[in-house]
């Protein structure tokens, strides 16, 4: 099992004012989104650095695996590509690592995902791309 780190995702309380600070301030070159889809990607180089609302990443992950109160929610998901998110899935569950969702598909997203967590309760994401989306 072989993990490509692609992303740090920052999931953020304010998205249009981060996604300027980005865009304008620190000038990284936006790769997709603007400053009201929610969600963004900036080219940094090797890793893309992506901005996600928290709001719409916990319609993703379920409020059960989520601290109850909206300030201690993650704030930063590590995102890898794999070649098969069923395959490591299913590793990382036998493995025991704190599973938060099952592999499905996200055709809005262009992509397929699972969810779970390291020792640390840090949220991981792991993907491939459905190759519906460009």
């Amino acid at each position: 099992m072989k993990l490509q780190l692609s992303h740090l995702r920052l999931l953020v309380a304010n998205y249009k004012d981060s996604f300027l600070f980005y865009r304008d301030l620190l000038r990284f070159d936006v790769d997709w989104g603007d400053e009201n889809s929610g969600y963004a990607e900036f080219n940094t180089g090797y890793v893309k650095l992506g901005l996600f609302k928290k709001e719409l990443m916990a319609q993703v992950v379920p409020s059960v695996e989520q601290p109850s109160y909206v300030a201690n929610r993650d704030k930063i998901a590590l995102i890898f590509a794999v070649d098969n998110v069923d395959e490591v899935y299913q590793q990382v569950k036998d493995h025991h690592a704190i599973v938060v969702t099952p592999p499905q598909d996200r055709p809005d997203w262009g992509i397929r995902t699972a969810h779970f967590r390291d020792p640390d309760g840090n949220l991981i994401e792991i993907y491939n791309n459905l190759g519906i989306v460009n």
